[in-house]
Parts: C-alpha cells; structure tokens; sequence
C-alpha cells in the first residue's frame, strides 16, 4: 500500500506534512501539485480497493491510461482533466504518469509478498520517485539535480512507509519487506500474518533502515547544494520523514508494534524553521 497523502482538495489534507509544505507555494504551482496528488490518490484508491476485482482495477487503471493518451495528444482528456493544466504549464512528462501507474499495477496484479530487492526498488520507483520526477518539474528545479532529488527522495519517503506500516499492509495480505532480507533473519515466508509476527521482523527490516538513511542522506546533500527552484516541500518531507524513521528505530519493530507519528506542534515547528531558513 503506498502512503500518497493527498488528494485533489486541499481540505482533505490539512494538517499533513504534504499540506503543510505545498500550501506556501505560489498559486500556479500549489494547484498543479494538488493535481498531482489527486491523480495518485485515484489510482492509489483502484490499486488499494480490496472489495473490488483485480480484473475490474486492472482496466481502471487503463482507462487512466487512455484519458492520459488522449490527453497528450490534444484530444478529449477525460478523467486526466484533472491534471491538464499542470502538464500543459509545467511540461510534465507523460512517461512518470506512465511509471506512478505501472507500480499500482504491481498491487493489482497480485499482493506483493516480500518481493526481491530488485523488484521493491523498481516499485518504489514507480510509486514514489516518479511522484518526485513529476513534482521537481512543478518546483522549478534544473533537470539534474531534480531527478537526482526524486531518485533519493522519493525511495528514502516509500521505505519510510513500508517500515511505518508493516501491519496494515499485512491485514490486506501484503508484505513489501524484501525476500533477502526475511531469508536472511530466518523467517520462513508463510503467511503475512506469520511473518510480520516473527519476532526476529526487527532484524530483518534493519537493511530497510540502513538504505533509507542512505537515501535521505543523499537527498539532503543535494537540497544543501541550493539548487534553483521552490524546494522548502521537499525540505519538509526530508526533515519530517528522516525524524520519523528515527523515532521508529528508538521504539523498534518487534511485535506487538505500536504506529509512529508525527505531532501537528512538531510539524508546524519544522514548517516555521524551514521558512525562517530558507
């Protein structure tokens, strides 16, 4: 399951971390990345619509892709009206459209259950850095150190919510932990009621830990550099989510697992410090 945190209307989003760094955005960006957002919300819903069948999401997420052919090629877009005018302002690329729905086509298609590295860095890719590829573009970043940023960013925030919400995806039979790492722990991959209870999950996820913090190290050295561009939302998730993956590793993921959180005062306060920074 992934953890978009926003849809199309601003309300439904106050209060989060993505709200929070995109409401101080001018007004043409703020709307094209509430557009974004909205987009992975619907797809995300169609690939998370556990009371629908995969047969029927499958050919949901192709009518987003028909609407998305039709919008780029100046015709009736469709559902994609909702992201017209960001694509048509900021020149989006068509192709990470393509790669956000491609990683909720992975969830359709089957439960992912502790797939091989490999296969959880190409999802990771296309659920979250493609997220980041379209969103650098809105924030005005050169090409480079834009696709950089989303490359680290975007895997360092979806690690950050798998390691958050182990149980939840494993009462919808899932499991995104990497087959590697769970071999290598000695658990025996049964069931995912079975393995996210095995004690020893807490040394299986640490290799998770260890390359998200390489991620977000990566991330920040390039955010350090002080591209061009309006970065303080980037900044933002950087700082909120690197805490939270801290905090968890202080409480750790031995069962029973308790979900981490962030506080709105803490948010608000790393939104008054990157604003006075900046």
């Amino acid at each position: 399951m992934t953890d978009i945190a926003a849809s199309a209307p601003a309300t439904q989003v106050t209060g989060s971390s993505f709200y929070a760094g995109m409401r101080v955005l001018p007004k043409a960006e703020r709307e094209a990345m509430y557009a974004i957002y909205g987009f992975c919300r619907a797809v995300d819903d169609i690939a998370d619509d556990q009371h629908g069948e995969r047969e029927g999401r499958a050919a949901a997420l192709d009518g987003w892709r028909r609407d998305l052919d039709s919008l780029y090629a100046g015709g009736d877009p469709g559902q994609a009206i909702l992201v017209a005018e960001a694509v048509r302002r900021f020149d989006l690329d068509r192709a990470d459209f393509d790669a956000v729905i491609d990683g909720m086509a992975m969830d359709v298609a089957g439960d992912i259950r502790w797939p091989a590295m490999a296969e959880l860095d190409l999802y990771c890719d296309r659920v979250a850095s493609a997220v980041g590829r379209l969103s650098v573009r809105v924030f005005g970043m050169p090409r480079e150190p834009g696709i950089e940023l989303a490359h680290h960013l975007g895997r360092a925030l979806q690690l950050t919510n798998i390691l958050r919400d182990i149980d939840e995806d494993a009462e919808i039979g899932r499991v995104y932990l990497p087959a590697e790492a769970l071999r290598a722990a000695g658990i025996a991959l049964t069931t995912p009621a079975e393995v996210v209870a095995d004690p020893r999950i807490d040394q299986a996820v640490r290799p998770l830990v260890t390359r998200a913090h390489d991620h977000y190290r990566a991330a920040d050295t390039i955010l350090a550099a002080g591209p061009n561009g309006h970065l303080i939302a980037p900044r933002l998730m950087e700082a909120v989510y690197s805490k939270l993956l801290k905090r968890m590793e202080v409480v750790g993921w031995a069962p029973p697992r308790r979900r981490v959180r962030v506080s709105k005062p803490a948010l608000l306060w790393t939104v008054a410090r990157l604003l006075v920074t900046r």
